[in-house]
């Protein structure tokens, strides 16, 4: 899997500055936040929150990798839990991407199981086959089948026609696919099942979150508890693991990987057939809705607690998210590229974007939570930093692409005048291709308390009212694939999709 891929050069970087469709979208996404930012609650809860960020300054800075309980078998399992949920998301997304195009039905049922957060299938899950193994590999197995099938039809559609229109007249879907298709697209379709391996193992560690026991479950616990050395070290452990990703997950070494994984993953959890049925057939769904009774349901939907709030916080937090992500990439993508700066200053600028980007936003979330207090501020600064940071990261990447032609431009000049507005229609098409998981992870920052959808997700969940918590999961699936339309119209049409990020 390590075997990189240099995407091709860009269309959109050819020299064409932002026209005012693009300006005009930029200030109406800045004004709207602005506009509702007063809505937000952004207050600081905590008396002295310079003190707690000192105090796990030094735990990073000093790591106690001593007192660290067996980091190496929870590195382990995550890996395995990302190894082999990424490729039962590949087995499952593979049939899917060939009926992607003609199938109105599977695009439906693939923008909703995609549009439902890992940490959400985790919490169903859970409730049939408990902490197991099981429940982390389907968590991450049906979302990414949706979004492979998605990608994978992307990517096969966009492969050259003519060796297909060579093929004889009636061959097969599976004989083209083998014999032309395959063949021109494997390169993209490595690259981004080796990016969605390494979104897998961000999502991995934040099954700890809800008690399985991969590495995010040691880090929640040393950070709630304040053992910020412990803590640092196993950020560290985190950090060495997705730097060292070119290395250890080499092609050659995937069987290696998956043999050992699963052993690790076991023992496998004995399955109760009709109480499986039973939730899937029963729990879910309301009783009213069952027995077919619209008076009930009307009194069942009257139960349920006010949700505007809810919705409104998740669409905010998801605005504003949006907009923070765009001015932390406008800020920090000079740090990372070659035409500013010295090289010391860029190898500093680039760790810093891959720490923030490495960083799962619940993680960071959490972090901030336990510095700033429950509000919506420490969810808005770890959605910006995080997507801003991946977005940043491929802004440099594409202006080193460019040959400057002003000579003897100041830095500011050369980045307001000549650089920024080249790569500026493909900075916002990626920040429009990440809109749709900034919402995603809003809803799973209610976890952490913040008052979003999510919230009440997990309080239901908890409380086992599972059929009022699938229907916010629904109303949560809803938004996004409705976020996801919304973007799909906004964002510059001649993009390509030649970065994995962009998915």
């Amino acid at each position: 899997m390590s075997d990189a891929v240099t995407p091709a050069r860009p269309a959109w970087l050819a020299g064409r500055a932002p026209g005012p469709r693009l300006a005009r979208h930029t200030l109406t996404l800045v004004a709207l936040a602005l506009l509702l930012l007063p809505l937000a609650d952004l207050a600081v809860i905590t008396r002295d929150p310079w003190t707690e960020l000192a105090r796990m300054a030094r735990g990073l800075a000093w790591p106690a990798f001593g007192a660290v309980e067996s980091p190496l078998s929870a590195l382990e399992l995550t890996v395995a839990v990302a190894l082999w949920g990424t490729l039962g998301g590949v087995v499952l997304g593979i049939p899917l991407a060939l009926l992607f195009a003609r199938s109105r039905l599977v695009r439906a049922g693939c923008a909703f199981v995609r549009a439902i957060h890992e940490l959400f299938w985790a919490l169903l899950f859970l409730q049939v086959f408990g902490l197991s193994a099981l429940t982390a590999l389907l968590a991450l197995a049906i979302p990414y089948a949706g979004i492979f099938a998605k990608v994978y039809a992307e990517i096969l559609e966009q492969a050259p026609s003519a060796p297909r229109d060579a093929l004889p007249p009636g061959v097969g879907r599976l004989s083209r696919l083998v014999y032309t298709e395959l063949p021109m697209a494997w390169a993209q379709l490595a690259a981004y099942t080796r990016y969605r391996f390494e979104c897998g193992l961000r999502a991995s560690v934040l099954l700890g979150f809800v008690g399985l026991p991969t590495l995010g479950f040691q880090l929640e616990t040393a950070f709630r508890e304040g053992r910020y050395p412990e803590a640092g070290a196993l950020l560290w452990c985190f950090y060495l693991l997705i730097a060292a990703l070119p290395w250890w997950s080499h092609r050659r070494l995937v069987p290696l990987l998956l043999a050992g994984g699963a052993f690790l993953l076991g023992p496998w959890p004995a399955v109760d057939g009709g109480l499986l049925w039973r939730f899937v057939s029963q729990d879910l769904w309301p009783a009213p809705l069952r027995a077919g009774d619209g008076a009930g349901l009307a009194d069942w939907l009257a139960h349920i607690p006010d949700l505007a709030p809810a919705i409104g916080n998740t669409l905010l937090l998801g605005l504003l998210g949006t907009v923070g992500a765009l001015l932390v990439a406008l800020t920090l993508w000079p740090l990372a590229s070659r035409h500013f700066g010295c090289g010391p200053s860029r190898l500093a600028g680039r760790g810093l974007l891959i720490l923030l980007r490495s960083t799962p936003e619940l993680m960071l979330a959490f972090v901030f939570l336990l510095l700033l207090g429950p509000s919506l501020l420490p969810a808005w600064l770890a959605l910006s930093l995080h997507n801003g940071a991946l977005i940043a990261f491929l802004a440099a990447r594409h202006a080193d692409a460019l040959a400057p032609g002003m000579p003897g431009l100041s830095a500011t000049g050369r980045y307001a005048y000549e650089l920024l507005p080249r790569i500026y229609p493909g900075l916002l098409a990626l920040l429009y291709y990440r809109a749709e998981v900034i919402l995603r992870e809003t809803a799973i920052l209610g976890m952490l308390g913040v008052a979003t959808l999510g919230y009440y997700i997990d309080e239901n969940f908890q409380y086992l009212m599972f059929d009022v918590a699938f229907f916010l999961l629904l109303v949560t699936a809803g938004l996004n694939i409705a976020v996801d339309a919304l973007s799909r119209r906004l964002r510059p049409r001649q993009v390509p999709l030649d970065d994995p990020c962009l998915r």
